[in-house]
């Protein structure tokens, strides 16, 4: 029988917050069940049943947390992407990228039921960009793009997620959303930071993989389509690596425009190579220069 957390001793209570500190402490190292339950003199099965009912999660689960933050905190200091990932303990980059840095939604099958059942709430604004309609279900923002006028707009959502209702902002009901475009549009007015929003990307598991690696590039670094097959172990799939580019609906927060052709060029850019150019322009003018 699993006892509840407030009805642990405090003395256990006391012996597994030492225990999750060690674990934290050393998310980069291999730490067998054994190693974890010798530290307070259980037997596995109960050291783990005991975790979880305090935690939530189990050790590995605790484990996995603290690596992928740790992982976090080196890109935002500076590390490379290489160095950080295997700083934090991965043993490869693939390890890095098979699993979750964001609040990842729909699965694959759920996607192509054209959003069925799900309530979608939207808004199209004006930025430094030009027009941009971003809408977003419970679980973060499934579509940012930008565009020549508010239907077309509409009409891509429509098409994007035709089963789903769609519901247009409105005012209090949807304060979220407005702070989320206006936190965005300050970005592109070279205002704010660049903002760190809940995603809930769809789209097939090679695709959140790419996603995944170019949401952990840092603002001003930019590499090339071959160099991004290569980061998640499949070098030869390049022009796949491209259209899962071509393929992300979320403009902007997942940072496509940091990928450049080999030679350098622009390369594509689905919201246009002028706005791609301004992006680009911006990151490398924040970008702190290197002493």
């Amino acid at each position: 029988m699993i006892v509840p957390m407030s009805q642990q001793s405090d003395k256990t209570l006391q012996k597994f917050v030492e225990l999750a500190r060690f674990i934290a402490d050393n998310a980069d190292s291999s730490l067998t069940l054994e190693t974890l339950a010798a530290r307070v003199h259980l037997s596995s099965s109960r050291m783990q049943r005991v975790f979880k009912s305090i935690f939530g999660v189990s050790p590995k689960k605790f484990q996995q947390a603290a690596r992928s933050e740790r992982f976090r905190q080196l890109l935002r200091a500076g590390t490379d992407i290489t160095n950080a990932i295997f700083e934090s303990g991965y043993g490869s980059t693939s390890r890095v990228y098979g699993q979750t840095m964001h609040n990842i939604g729909m699965t694959p099958k759920s996607y192509r039921a054209g959003g069925q059942g799900e309530r979608i709430t939207w808004a199209c604004r004006e930025t430094a960009l030009g027009p941009i309609l971003m809408a977003a279900t419970d679980r973060g923002v499934c579509f940012a793009q930008f565009g020549d006028d508010r239907d077309a707009l509409i009409a891509q959502l429509q098409g994007e997620f035709p089963r789903a209702e769609l519901l247009q902002y409105a005012g209090a009901g949807s304060q979220q959303l407005d702070r989320w475009i206006d936190a965005l549009n300050g970005y592109l007015q070279n205002k704010r930071p660049r903002p760190e929003l809940p995603l809930d990307l769809r789209g097939t598991a090679f695709q959140i993989k790419v996603w995944e690696f170019l949401l952990s590039l840092r603002e001003g670094d930019v590499i090339s389509y071959s160099e991004l097959a290569q980061a998640i172990d499949k070098p030869r799939a390049v022009r796949a690596a491209a259209s899962a580019c071509a393929a992300n609906k979320v403009a902007v927060l997942v940072p496509c425009h940091r990928i450049l052709r080999g030679d350098g060029g622009l390369g594509g850019y689905r919201w246009g190579l002028e706005r791609k150019r301004a992006l680009l322009d911006a990151e490398r003018a924040r970008k702190p220069a290197v002493r």
